[in-house]
């Protein structure tokens, strides 16, 4: 059976949503509970002004909406994503990521709002409540990008890997428009850039005995247009020079997993058809998962009759 036919398959036949996932979406939905409590914002959300002295606000902030709009599509993105990345990633793996990307995203909005207040001397910077899901949720679409990035989506007719991409220009759109919706963009921008700094660089791939993911495939410049690509590829060596030093280049560091493993298609990088296996041998326990449920469920019907 071909991947593309798992993923065809997966998505009429998934067995469910895991159980970090329902977790975590308690989680939101306590959160948005107690922070109809007037002093509860004060001590959960980013407030840059007090993040010094509140230091837990860095992680409660990503883990608390304000609305109740928020709060359902927070919960509605992590169950749909979460039940694609959890299964190939693990769940101790799945949760290090969101942990992460959610406090450095925090410590990205709080330094910038202490600069704008400096550039500005406007107060509002710093003591605006500031939280929301949408950092994490947009960091976990890149894990998507990366995973899955030439499975179509059928509602959208594009590629999973333009999601982290359009979920941002839709944002700028809208501004536009509403200006409400300006005070999630920093958030989306700083969550994507995290999300895709932790899985280039830092997340273990024992199976590999390496780290991060250094295919050109997943080069930051494939988040923009390809005429684009030239202009942001210099840009993003010498950012990425001096955030995490040198090494080896993606068309190099294939070569040398490739020189371990003979077997494996010339033409494709390593890391990509690692990727595609693992997401097809996900995409096929979950078959085989809700093959066993409709049994089970068929036999209780046959038991009950």
């Amino acid at each position: 059976m071909s991947a593309s036919q798992l993923s065809g398959g997966a998505m009429n036949m998934n067995p469910g949503f895991t159980k970090l996932c329902k977790g975590l979406a308690v989680v939101l939905i306590g959160g948005h509970i107690v922070v109809q409590i007037p002093t509860a914002v004060s001590y959960l959300a980013l407030i840059p002004a007090k993040t010094i002295t509140f230091g837990w606000n860095l992680i409660t902030a990503g883990f608390v909406e304000q609305t109740i709009y928020g709060v359902v599509i927070s919960i509605v993105g992590l169950l749909f994503v979460g039940r694609t990345l959890e299964p190939i990633w693990g769940s101790r793996e799945f949760f290090k990521f969101i942990f992460v990307v959610n406090l450095l995203t925090s410590f990205c909005i709080f330094t910038a709002a202490i600069s704008m207040y400096y550039f500005t001397m406007e107060e509002i910077y710093l003591y605006k409540p500031i939280s929301g899901f949408q950092g994490i949720l947009s960091g976990l679409l890149v894990g998507i990008k990366q995973i899955i990035p030439d499975q179509e989506l059928s509602f959208l007719k594009i590629k999973a890997k333009w999601l982290p991409s359009l979920v941002i220009l839709v944002f700028v759109a809208v501004n536009f428009l509403v200006t409400e919706t300006a005070a999630y963009l920093p958030t989306l921008i700083c969550g994507t850039y995290m999300g895709w700094i932790y899985l280039r660089y830092w997340q273990r791939k024992p199976e590999a005995n390496m780290k991060g993911d250094p295919s050109d495939e997943f080069a930051f410049s494939t988040f923009f247009p390809e005429f684009l690509r030239p202009l942001i590829d210099p840009a993003a060596t010498i950012f990425e020079r001096m955030l995490c030093g040198r090494r080896l280049e993606p068309s190099q560091a294939t070569k040398d997993y490739s020189f371990a493993d003979t077997a494996l298609p010339g033409p494709e990088s390593l890391e990509a058809s690692r990727r595609r296996e693992r997401g097809a041998r996900a995409l096929e326990e979950r078959l085989l998962a809700a093959e066993r449920l409709k049994a089970e469920q068929t036999k209780r019907e046959v038991g009950n009759v």
